[in-house]
């Protein structure tokens, strides 16, 4: 789940970094009383959840309130990678005499978080490591101990900073290690770091992105920060075709239907395999297939739970058929799925029979849910059939 600008920078500013002075603005009215308010020059940058804001005109200079207010209407107006944009944040523009970058993320293979730091900020933290990888320095360190200063001095210290800069670097690298750990980030990023002329440290722009799963314990963060239950954000705001599907898992609290990513194929899926969900999403598009959504379930869901997911999947328009299919999950009663995905067909005013491409999900009751498909004359398959198999047969009948 991705942060805003504005969102990050308020995470940044809870725990002590520094900032320049700021305001968010909906209107391009709002962004002139704001620049009056900040006075002298202003920049001007797109809240959209999506790089490349500076490439697409998505950030712009300000003199004036006047030039502030045109400028704000320019980026307004302005869609970034599909994204209209959900405000523009005003910011006061400092005389900057270095750049720094600063990250913290995951490393998936060292399973351990890692600090990020280069004294080249500014530019794309690729480039520099390509380019110049002495400036950049990769510093692990464990998300189950206390964190202690030391590592965050030793990446700084890595890339040749000293002296009265690398107290206050460190204590910045610090705090953004810290944030990443508290609340479940899985990207804390700083870029750019600046050291100002009077040879004090803000930081200039920041993206975060939290672990879906962490949305849960950070409750209390999300509403601080004004992110309701159903803003499900994957580098973009969400679609009303996704907001839906988290309204539906959370009106029923048996089993889960959730994550639901829209996308814009024929064929909708209800999928879930105790985190092999991807892999059967990966099988219909080897297949051929063009998958119209991404979601998950599973959990003993409810016949109404699996219902309104199957008829959400339906609604979406272009949608011909569509695959129910789960790898072995034996917790899940094959029964209650198979009537909760065709009531679901019946209430869109579908018959199953021609709607459910294929049905393939093992669990527990599986010969009280073949006879319920065998009923509607909807093809169904056991374990004995892969997921790849299943897929392809499913795509073969969207012809």
């Amino acid at each position: 789940m991705r942060l805003y600008e504005y969102e990050a920078k308020q995470m940044l500013a809870k725990h002590g970094v520094a900032l320049p002075k700021r305001t968010l603005a909906r209107t391009a009215e709002e962004a002139e009383v704001g620049a009056r308010e900040l006075g002298g020059a202003t920049v001007l940058k797109s809240q959209v959840l999506s790089g490349g804001r500076m490439k697409a005109g998505g950030v712009l200079f300000a003199d004036t309130p006047d030039e502030a207010r045109a400028a704000a209407a320019r980026i307004l107006a302005l869609a970034i990678n599909g994204q209209q944009p959900a405000g523009v944040l005003v910011e006061e523009r400092r005389d900057i005499a270095q750049e720094y970058y600063v990250a913290v993320t995951w490393d998936a293979r060292a399973k351990r978080p890692v600090i990020v730091f280069s004294d080249m900020g500014g530019i794309d933290i690729e480039e520099v490591a390509q380019t110049h990888p002495a400036h950049v320095s990769r510093t692990h360190f464990s998300n189950l101990r206390p964190l202690s200063d030391y590592v965050a001095k030793l990446a700084v210290a890595r890339t040749g900073v000293t002296g009265n800069d690398l107290a206050p670097l460190t204590r910045i690298v610090l705090n953004l290690a810290r944030i990443f750990v508290q609340y479940d980030l899985t990207l804390a990023e700083i870029n750019p770091l600046a050291k100002l002329a009077d040879g004090s440290f803000i930081a200039l722009d920041s993206h975060m992105d939290m672990e879906e799963e962490a949305r849960g314990g950070q409750r209390a963060l999300l509403g601080e920060l004004g992110i309701a239950d159903a803003d499900t954000r994957q580098a973009r705001p969400p679609t009303p075709f996704e907001v839906e599907g988290a309204r539906v898992d959370a009106a029923d609290t048996r089993g889960v239907a959730g994550r639901v990513v829209e996308f814009d194929g024929n064929m909708g899926l209800v999928i879930g395999a105790g985190g092999g969900s991807l892999t059967l999403f990966d099988a219909v598009r080897s297949a051929g297939g063009r998958p119209a959504n991404y979601c998950e379930i599973g959990g003993n869901p409810s016949v109404a739970k699996a219902a309104a997911l199957t008829k959400l999947v339906l609604s979406k328009p272009g949608v011909e058929r569509i695959a129910v299919m789960m790898n072995v999950v034996s917790n899940t009663r094959a029964d209650i799925m198979a009537r909760g995905v065709i009531k679901g067909c019946i209430d869109a005013g579908r018959d199953p029979a021609r709607t459910i491409a294929i049905f393939r999900i093992p669990g527990s009751w599986e010969k009280e849910g073949a006879k319920i498909l065998a009923r509607y004359g909807v093809e169904y398959v056991n374990r004995s059939v892969s997921m790849h198999e299943a897929a392809q047969r499913a795509v073969a009948k969207m012809g």
